[in-house]
């Protein structure tokens, strides 16, 4: 499951290949918060994330087995980092995003990747070109056409969503500081750190799944999915080129809250998206 031999850098960026890995990362990422939205507020967020990581370290036991040879730790305080920044990144999202309309929690998650361009540039040395940086400004007004914030009030949920931009744009820069770790040992110690971490809380507010059990069960099988293909992305694409393309989770959101929870998209909402999808063309135009 491993593109580089540890200790290397690995081979030069493929955006085209990083692009392609991230808009399944995003389908399946939506796919499985629409299931937490309709699951509604009927468990505590913190026992989602905890059942969402049991799941998925079931679902790595095969690879585990297969490829023992794969697990060797090479950066543990950058796994720890990162373990700690996504288990607070998974639990403020899935309350946010039951608390909140499934386009409002989109579009304030597309502050993420102008972030994560300036965080790369700062703390990674990325080279962000000019170009990409006017792609980002562009898709940004497409969000803000979309989201209308004169609508907005503050809330919990709100603040969670803000809360989660800040964390999870965090462990993406850690995550591209770790080329050098297999995929299969950075998505083991990320599921089992996710348990460790959400378990004692998840069993301080435990309610009984009932028959949701089938749902739960289905986000932990998206969000597992979700999480190679994201590590994939960070490995092939520059910055640069992923952080503009993240706009496009917009289009398939609306699609979503539309065809699931027949949340109709509006006109500011197809404006928005349009000049989203130009930026992403833009920026990744002559790569």
């Amino acid at each position: 499951m491993s593109d580089v031999l540890p200790g290397t850098t690995g081979p030069a960026r493929d955006n085209l290949r990083g692009a392609a890995w991230l808009l399944a990362d995003m389908s399946l990422n939506i796919w499985a918060l629409a299931i937490v939205k309709a699951m509604g507020l009927g468990l505590p967020a913190v026992q989602i994330v905890f059942l969402r990581a049991l799941t998925g370290l079931v679902l790595l036991v095969p690879f585990i087995l297969r490829n023992r040879s794969a697990l060797r730790l090479h950066q543990p305080g950058l796994h720890g980092l990162r373990v700690a920044l996504s288990t607070l990144t998974l639990t403020t999202s899935f309350y946010a995003v039951a608390h909140v309309p499934l386009a409002l929690f989109t579009a304030v998650n597309f502050t993420r990747p102008l972030l994560l361009m300036a965080m790369a540039a700062a703390l990674l040395g990325e080279r962000i070109r000019p170009r990409q940086w006017l792609a980002g400004v562009v898709g940004l007004a497409g969000v803000l056409i979309a989201l209308r914030p004169g609508d907005l009030a503050a809330s919990a949920g709100l603040m969670a969503l803000i809360a989660t931009v800040i964390t999870g744009t965090g462990a993406v820069i850690v995550t591209r500081r770790m080329r050098a770790e297999a995929p299969l040992m950075m998505m083991l110690i990320y599921t089992g750190g996710l348990a460790a971490l959400s378990a004692l809380p998840a069993l301080w507010v435990w309610q009984p799944v009932g028959a949701g059990w089938p749902l739960v069960l289905m986000i932990g099988v998206f969000a597992q999915a979700a999480q190679y293909c994201f590590l994939r992305a960070q490995f092939w694409g520059d910055a640069g080129v992923l952080g503009p393309l993240g706009y496009a989770s917009l289009v398939l959101s609306a699609g979503v809250g539309w065809f699931v929870f027949h949340e109709a998209p509006t006109l500011e909402l197809g404006l928005g998206a349009a000049l989203i999808v130009a930026a992403t063309l833009f920026a990744n135009r002559g790569r």
